[in-house]
């Protein structure tokens, strides 16, 4: 029996060479402002038209601002990619959902949201944090632009085939432990270069009883351990999420794609080239003390020491301890914090702001701290406010800012300045991410929400 990956791409395959790569049809492809102009000027001086327009869906994401989004765009690069984006969108007629559109947001939010991204397909963007929709049982990956351009073409793309590894989350989560921690948890053992040549299916009890969104949480950042993505085998969970979303199928048709939704899964004896196991019981809430996303450890344990790291990579440990203004064997609980992140296509979902709200409810931000909570979509704005949770968070001294990609990386106007923390809910804290000199802690939603109303780094499970 092959493994769900294996399925999913043996089905696509249209063409190989021995030994080389194989031609792999794409079924959705997702294109933003950053990645793609190259691309389609490359269709355009080829004299080439899209090939199977219906299939990609286009929607500016990290450039544009979360504030005033109905004024001209102030920062001229930015203005120059979105503009660039709908004037290619329109000239090659694929979809485009740009500022002012319902469904405008973070690509890897409205693509799930809005039923486009289904259980069984293969899935490009010119980003790496495609992997998110590996949440649905799909293989889903990031690409490069002349890639993009290849896709735009032929709506195939020449891949090698990844080798497979399984983790398995097995066990009953603690208290206050949240998606992010589980996977924030795994990158720490399994390190950011560890499943590098991989794609990951992550399996288990844990996994099983996660949401549609703590899945995508998961997925999403299975790319900081080096994978070229992660998966999930759609479920029950997975069917209930996707029936009776815009673009999902209806009638008969769904009947028959939920009939082949059933059959992705891995066998009792499918064989994977590595397997991994680890324990629900020994997860507690995460902050990352480094500069990758695999330097995590335990809200309330200590950095590493010194002499726990090998020989080979002591110098890099200090240079990033040293960026970051930490120590070795220092605690990580009570240090200061400025500024605090919710959003980004990690955690800019509603069940992230539904968290983060339960836990500010009653309480007071703390006065010191800039709080940008920042909706991965329309949709999400709007779930927010038919909750009253926007409600909440005022009342907390929150306010919450228009969707997109905001302070995840610093291609927009929500810069972290030199020198400041930020708890981030987002998924790269590498130096400068969020802006040069920037200090990026990445945590969940519970961590971050005890952060925006203390000041400094508290465990959650203190007011829980």
């Amino acid at each position: 029996m092959n493994t769900l990956f294996d399925k999913i791409w043996d089905s696509h395959v249209v063409s190989s060479v021995s030994d080389g790569p194989v031609q792999l049809y794409i079924d959705r492809h997702y294109c933003h402002e950053v990645t793609s102009p190259q691309a389609f000027e490359g269709l355009r001086k080829r004299g080439l038209k899209v090939f199977r327009p219906a299939q990609t869906t286009c929607s500016p994401d990290h450039n544009i601002p979360t504030i005033n989004q109905d004024q001209p765009i102030s920062d001229p690069v930015s203005r120059n990619q979105v503009d660039t984006l709908e004037k290619n969108a329109t000239e090659f007629g694929v979809t485009y959902y740009g500022l002012g559109n319902p469904k405008n947001g973070v690509i890897h939010i409205i693509g799930p949201e809005n039923g486009i991204t289904r259980p069984g397909m293969t899935i490009v963007c010119g980003d790496s944090h495609t992997s998110t929709h590996g949440a649905f049982g799909a293989v889903a990956f990031g690409i490069g632009t002349s890639e993009v351009e290849m896709v735009l073409a032929s709506q195939c793309i020449l891949q090698s085939k990844p080798k497979t590894m399984r983790i398995n989350v097995n066990g009953n989560l603690g208290k206050g432990v949240t998606a992010k921690d589980v996977v924030l948890y795994i990158t720490s053992k399994v390190t950011t270069g560890g499943a590098t040549g991989y794609f990951i299916e992550f399996a288990g009890d844990v996994i099983r009883n996660m949401s549609m969104e703590e899945r995508m949480t998961v997925c999403n950042m299975s790319i900081e351990m080096g994978a070229r993505g992660g998966m999930i085998a759609p479920d029950q969970t997975t069917i209930d999420y996707v029936k009776g979303r815009e673009f999902a199928p209806t009638g008969e048709e769904w009947d028959k794609a939920e009939a082949y939704y059933r059959t992705l899964y891995s066998g009792d004896d499918a064989v994977f080239d590595k397997e991994l196991y680890f324990d629900a019981a020994d997860i507690s809430p995460m902050v990352t003390y480094g500069t990758n996303p695999g330097m995590g450890m335990a809200i309330d344990s200590e950095i590493p020491s010194l002499d726990t790291i090998d020989e080979a990579g002591k110098e890099t440990y200090m240079k990033s301890l040293d960026y970051m203004g930490f120590k070795p064997g220092e605690k990580m609980l009570g240090k200061k914090i400025d500024y605090v992140f919710l959003g980004s296509c990690t955690n800019g979902r509603i069940e992230d702001f539904r968290a983060f709200a339960e836990f500010v409810k009653g309480k007071q931000k703390a006065e010191d701290i800039v709080c940008w909570l920042v909706p991965g979509s329309w949709g999400v704005d709007q779930q927010i406010r038919e909750e009253g949770l926007d409600k909440i968070l005022n009342e907390a001294g929150f306010e919450i800012r228009q969707p997109g990609c905001s302070a995840c990386l610093a291609m927009n106007d929500d810069k972290v300045p030199a020198g400041k923390y930020a708890m981030s809910t987002s998924n790269r804290n590498f130096e400068g991410r969020q802006g040069p000199g920037a200090r990026t802690i990445l945590c969940g939603p519970l961590v971050a929400a005890a952060a925006a109303v203390t000041g400094y780094i508290t465990d959650p499970r203190e007011n829980l």
